[in-house]
């Protein structure tokens, strides 16, 4: 059965910017359909990925496989479930792999457990308090012969040692130019700090080699919002350099992602070889509704190239109570985008939803389709990632017609406004606003592979590329009117 809903009607009940969503995900199947052939091969077009699992990590695939683990809302064990697509793990098997003592030393807060696949074997590191004290928190590590990490073959290998016996938490591991690493928080002795960013060589899976290098303090406004953090460190190298993310401040709206950045040649154990961006990298976003994202990872797209950004985010800012117990830390996935200075660009936490694309003209195939003071034109090296953000959902005229819904203010839509501005606008229920923001997508007019927007109403005029601008456009039959009209979606 098909359902059919009418968009005006959800907004008269209040549902607003939900609404809107709700009926793209119910109305549009050829929509939803050409949006999903369009991403990246392999990135989720689900968001979020899965409910009620924070600290998200996901490994790059093992074997054909994928495993994700986080922390549960519970704290009291360890899960991993496996799948061979990003999006298989929102709906695959997920099974307990340990699970804390009734009593005694790690018998308290079982936090953010990641999943390494280090000379053959598995290791889970992760954070435990005691019974009697849950907030007594240090890094502990499980081993496993197994070839999936899913079978009960763990082995509890003890404490990682680190060269304070403080509170220690959120480890991540690490090669590089032959050397393995291990970087963690930790509180550290003479510092008014909850916690800051170490790294370390590793003697083996199990142990650390040497004296830690502190590479973080917080100190910046955005990283001492409550609590003064820094901890959830991951590890991307790309470019010539190695980037290490990482989180700050309290879990609840403030919660942020800053980035520290290496030259790959670099000594990594010299603290002076890192730089730390004086901005955060990743945000709270009210347009959005995402709040506090952060404690991120990095995995690969299926195709093996796309880097894909892991985090948790809540889709709430008020919180009852202490941030640590609402349950509602949700782990999401969205593309890893890279400027043209070979640095990451996050953009904003994207909300729920399906893919999110990005538009290239194939005049100009180096420049993006974005919105600047709400005009569209086309732009390259766009730094405002989101700006260029789009996703394709039900149009407002029914018969498979689509619109173009910006992401980072997804209350807006691309519209023709007089015959020959385009912008994004905030939708109203005017039967004017739906035809001026609907359009037939169809195979791109020069090349097939591309896809162009034709005008609802009007089937020989199409949104079109010209120097920059973003406009309506009747092509002729020549190569050049026909690149003018098609775009390639990434």
């Amino acid at each position: 059965m098909t359902m059919t809903i009418d968009r005006r009607d959800l907004f008269r009940a209040g549902g607003g910017l939900l609404a809107a969503t709700a009926v793209g995900t119910l109305t549009s199947t050829a929509a939803t359909a050409a949006a999903a052939e369009a991403a990246p091969a392999g990135l989720t077009t689900r968001n979020p990925l899965v409910e009620q699992r924070a600290d998200p990590f996901i490994t790059r695939p093992v074997n054909g496989m994928y495993y994700l683990t986080g922390s549960v809302p519970e704290y009291d064990r360890i899960v991993v479930r496996g799948s061979a697509t990003i999006d298989g793990l929102a709906t695959a098997r997920e099974k307990t792999i340990w699970r804390r003592p009734s009593s005694g030393k790690m018998g308290g807060h079982i936090w953010a457990p990641e999943l390494h696949r280090i000379d053959g074997r598995w290791y889970v590191y992760f954070a435990a308090g005691d019974s009697d004290d849950v907030f007594r928190i240090r890094t502990y590590v499980l081993e496993s012969t197994s070839d999936d990490p899913r079978a009960d073959t763990w082995v509890l290998r003890g404490q990682m040692v680190t060269k304070w016996d403080t509170f220690t938490l959120d480890s991540t591991t690490f090669e590089h130019r032959g050397k393995r690493y291990f970087a963690w928080a930790q509180s550290e002795p003479g510092i008014a700090t909850n916690s800051n960013l170490y790294l370390a060589e590793m003697a083996s899976p199990l142990a650390l080699k040497g004296d830690p290098a502190r590479l973080a303090v917080p100190t910046l406004p955005w990283e001492i919002q409550g609590f003064k953090v820094n901890e959830g460190p991951a590890v991307l190298i790309r470019n010539g350099r190695v980037f290490m993310t990482y989180s700050a401040s309290a879990t609840d709206s403030r919660y942020c992602m800053g980035l520290l950045t290496a030259d790959e040649r670099s000594d990594l154990l010299d603290p002076r070889s890192w730089t730390k961006s004086p901005q955060p990298v990743f945000t709270t976003s009210e347009a959005t509704r995402q709040y506090g994202p952060g404690h991120n990872s990095f995995t690969v797209a299926e195709d093996g190239v796309t880097d894909v950004l892991v985090y948790h985010a809540r889709d709430y800012r008020d919180i009852t109570g202490d941030p640590l117990y609402d349950p509602n830390r949700h782990t999401r996935v969205q593309r890893l985008y890279w400027n043209n200075d070979g640095t990451p660009s996050f953009g904003v936490p994207v909300g729920k939803g399906g893919p999110c694309l990005r538009l290239s003209p194939l005049d100009a195939p180096a420049s993006y389709v974005r919105h600047y003071e709400y005009r569209l034109r086309a732009d390259g090296d766009v730094r405002e990632l989101a700006d260029s953000q789009f996703r394709i959902v039900a149009g407002f005229r029914g018969g498979g017609s689509v619109a173009l819904q910006s992401v980072n203010f997804p209350d807006r839509y691309v519209r023709v406004v007089d015959g020959s501005t385009v912008r994004i606008d905030p939708y109203d229920e005017s039967d004017a606003y739906g035809r001026a923001a609907s359009f037939t997508q169809v195979p791109g007019l020069a090349d097939q592979q591309a896809v162009s927007f034709r005008l609802s109403g009007d089937p020989a005029t199409y949104l079109a590329h010209d120097n920059g601008r973003i406009l309506p456009f009747r092509p002729g039959t020549g190569v050049r009117d026909r690149q003018r009209v098609s775009f390639r979606l990434s």
